[in-house]
C-alpha cells in the first residue's frame, strides 16, 4: 500500500469542505457576497488538494493506496480506515470537480438563506467523498447516511414548487434502502466473525472471504435495494425525475453526477468482489431490469414536456446502460461502465447547468416556452450542441468511449443484449437532437426570449472544465483506462475468475506478445503482482490478449502450499488463492 510521504492527503480532501462549513457557521448571515466567497474558495481547495491523487496515485501497484487507519470503535472492530483504487480516485476527482462547478453557479441563483444553504453544500461534498474513500463498512455506512441529510434540505428548501413532496420521497427512498442495506452488512460482519474468530468492519477482509452461498444471496437483495434505488435502476428510479425537476440547479448537477455513481459504486465495490456467486446467479436479474431501464428511460424522456424532466430521465437510461455494462462481468464491460460513470457525471451535470442558465432567466422549464435561443444566446447555444452531442455518444467526445466499451463487453456474453441497448442509444439521440432542435433553432416565437441575456464569464467558467474533460476523455481515454487496470482486475479475479483461468490454457497453445495499446490491462498480471508473483517467480506468465494472461500462483512457483486458510492481511490486495471460506462455504 501506498502513501506519499505517509502524508494524510485522503483526510485533507474529507475534511477541507466540512472545515469550509464550519468557518461558514460563525460569519454574519447579512454578509452574503463574504459567505459566497469564503464557500467557492472552500471548493476550489477541495479540487486543488484531490488533484494529487492523479499524479501520485501508482498505477502499477495492485494494492490499496494512501491508506490511513485509526481505532475508532474497538470493541466492535470498526475502523477509520481509509484507501483508494483507481476507481475510487476517478470519482473523487469528479466529486471535488463538480462541487466547486455546483458552488460556483450557485452565486446569482441562491438569494434566501445564503448562508443554510453553502453550508449543506459542504456539508453533502463531505459526505460524499467518505464514501468514496471508506474501507470500513460502518464508517462507509456513516457518510451514506450522512449524505441524506443535507439534500433533503437542499431540495425542500431552495427547489421549486413540489419541492417538500420531491424531498420527503427522496429521502424514504433511499432510507428504505439504507436500513435494508445495513441488515445485509452486519450479516457479512457475523458470518465473518463465525469462521475467523475476528470482529471487523474491514472491507479488504470481507473481499477475500468466501461468504457461504446462501448467504451470499441473501445478503446481495439487502445490497442490491439499497444501491438500485441509488442508481436508480427500474422499476426504483421513481423518486428520482421528481428529485431533479425540483431541485436547484447546484442540487441537481450534484445529484446527477456524483449521487446517482454512490449506487454503481456500491456494487461493484461491495456486491460483486464480497458476493461473487450470488453476483453470477443474479445476473438475468439485474440485466433484464437494465434493458427495461435504458428504453424506458428513453421513451419517456422523449414525452416530456419539461425540459428538466426530460434530463432527468435521460439519466434512468444512461445509466441503466452503465449497469448493462458491469453485469457482462468481463474486464471490457466493467471498464466501459466505470468510465460511463464519469462521463454521465460530465454531460449530464452540464445538461442540468444549461436548463438551470435560461430557468435563472425566465423561470420557467416547459420546453414550448423556449425556441430560436441561438440568435440571443449564441456562445449558450454552442455549449449546449457539445454538451448534447457528448450526452448522446458522438465519437470525438466522451460518451462514445464508454459506450462503446460497454457494448463490446456486453456484446461478447448476449448480441441481443447489444442490441438492445443500441435501440436506447438511437432513442437517446432521437430525443436529445429534438429538445435541441425545439429549444435552439428556428426565430424567436416568444417575445419573453428576445431580450435574453447570453452567458456571463462565471457561466462560461462552469462549464470550460466540463468541456474540457469531455474532448479530453473523447479524444484521449488512456490516461483514465490505465487508472482503472488493476481495480477492474481485482473485480474480475473475484467475480469471473474464468478470465484469469481460461487464458492459462490459451497461453500454452498460442502465446502472444501483449499489446501496448490495450484498453485494458491484464487482470491476472495485476492480480498475481497482489499476491507477490513476479516473471521470475512465473516464467509461464505469457500475455495472450488484451484482456488476460496466463496465470499462476507464486506460493505452488516457491512449491508452497496455495491455500494457507489464514485470514488475509487488513488491507491487501486480494491473492490469487488462499481465501478463508466461511463456515458452510462452497
Amino acid at each position: 500500500m501506498n502513501n506519499a510521504a505517509n502524508f494524510p492527503l485522503l483526510s485533507l480532501i474529507l475534511f477541507t469542505p466540512l472545515a469550509g462549513a464550519v468557518v461558514l457557521l460563525f460569519i454574519n448571515k447579512r454578509s452574503e457576497n463574504v459567505i459566497r466567497w469564503i464557500a467557492n474558495v472552500t471548493a476550489a481547495a477541495g479540487f486543488l488538494v484531490s488533484l494529487p491523487l492523479w499524479f501520485w496515485y501508482d498505477r502499477q501497484n495492485p494494492g490499496w493506496q494512501f491508506v490511513e487507519r485509526l481505532e475508532w470503535i474497538p470493541s466492535i472492530g470498526a475502523q477509520y480506515f481509509l484507501g483508494v483504487d483507481g476507481f475510487s480516485v476517478l470519482l473523487i476527482l469528479l466529486t471535488t470537480m463538480m462541487g466547486l462547478i455546483a458552488v460556483l453557479s450557485s452565486w446569482t441563483a441562491i438569494t434566501t438563506r445564503v448562508k443554510e444553504y453553502y453550508v449543506f453544500l459542504l456539508v453533502l461534498q463531505t459526505g460524499m467523498l467518505g464514501a468514496f474513500v471508506s474501507l470500513d463498512f460502518l464508517l462507509f455506512f456513516l457518510f451514506w447516511e450522512v449524505m441524506l441529510v443535507p439534500m433533503y434540505f437542499l431540495i425542500g428548501i431552495w427547489g421549486s414548487d413540489r419541492r417538500l413532496y420531491s424531498a420527503i420521497k427522496f429521502f424514504l427512498y433511499t432510507l428504505v434502502g439504507s436500513v435494508v442495506m445495513l441488515l445485509g452488512i452486519l450479516a457479512v460482519y457475523f458470518s465473518y466473525h463465525t469462521a475467523t474468530g475476528v470482529w471487523t468492519f474491514d472491507v479488504t477482509r470481507f473481499q477475500q472471504f468466501d461468504l457461504d452461498r446462501t448467504i451470499q444471496w441473501w445478503v446481495f437483495l439487502a445490497f442490491f435495494l439499497g444501491f438500485a434505488i441509488k442508481v436508480p435502476m427500474f422499476p426504483f428510479h421513481t423518486w428520482l425525475p421528481d428529485a431533479h425537476t425540483d431541485a436547484p440547479t447546484a442540487g441537481s448537477v450534484i445529484l446527477a453526477a456524483v449521487l446517482l455513481k454512490m449506487g454503481t459504486y456500491g456494487f461493484l465495490r461491495f456486491s460483486l468482489p464480497i458476493l461473487p456467486d450470488a453476483s453470477q446467479a443474479f445476473v438475468p436479474m439485474v440485466v433484464v431490469l437494465s434493458i427495461i431501464g435504458v428504453v424506458y428511460g428513453a421513451l419517456v424522456a422523449m414525452a416530456q414536456r419539461d425540459w428538466k424532466r426530460l434530463v432527468a430521465y435521460s439519466s434512468v437510461s444512461h445509466m441503466a446502460l452503465v449497469m448493462l455494462g458491469m453485469f457482462a462481468l468481463n474486464p471490457v464491460g466493467i471498464t466501459g461502465s466505470i468510465i460511463q460513470q464519469v462521463n454521465h457525471g460530465i454531460s449530464t451535470g452540464a445538461l442540468f447547468l444549461i436548463v438551470g442558465v435560461v430557468y435563472e432567466r425566465r423561470h420557467t422549464r416547459m420546453i414550448s416556452e423556449y425556441g430560436g435561443l441561438s440568435n440571443v444566446m449564441p456562445v449558450y447555444a454552442a455549449i449546449f450542441m457539445v454538451m448534447m452531442l457528448s450526452s448522446i455518444g458522438l465519437p470525438g467526445l466522451n460518451g462514445f468511449v464508454g459506450e462503446l466499451l460497454i457494448l463490446q463487453g456486453v456484446f461478447v456474453v448476449s448480441k441481443l443484449w447489444a442490441a438492445v441497448a443500441a435501440t436506447g442509444m438511437v432513442l437517446g439521440a432521437a430525443y436529445m437532437l429534438w429538445l435541441y432542435q425545439r429549444t435552439m433553432f428556428g426565430t424567436v416565437q416568444n417575445v419573453k426570449n428576445e431580450k435574453l441575456l447570453d452567458l456571463n464569464l462565471r457561466e462560461v467558467a462552469t462549464f470550460v472544465p466540463l468541456l474540457i474533460m469531455a474532448v479530453w476523455i473523447g479524444l484521449y481515454p488512456k490516461p483514465f483506462i490505465d487508472l482503472l487496470d488493476t481495480s477492474v482486475a481485482r473485480v474480475i479475479a473475484r467475480v469471473s475468475p474464468q478470465y484469469v483461468e481460461g487464458a492459462a490454457l490459451t497461453a500454452v497453445a498460442k502465446p502472444a506478445a501483449p499489446s501496448a495499446a490495450s484498453p485494458v490491462a491484464t487482470a491476472a498480471t495485476a492480480v498475481d503482482a497482489a499476491a507477490g508473483a513476479t516473471p521470475a517467480d512465473c516464467p509461464e506468465n505469457v500475455p495472450t490478449s488484451k484482456f488476460t494472461t496466463a496465470p499462476c500462483d507464486p506460493m505452488e512457483a516457491a512449491g508452497a502450499p496455495a491455500a494457507t486458510g489464514k485470514p488475509p492481511e487488513a488491507g491487501a490486495a486480494p491473492p490469487a488463492a488462499g481465501r478463508p471460506k466461511a463456515m458452510g462455504g462452497q
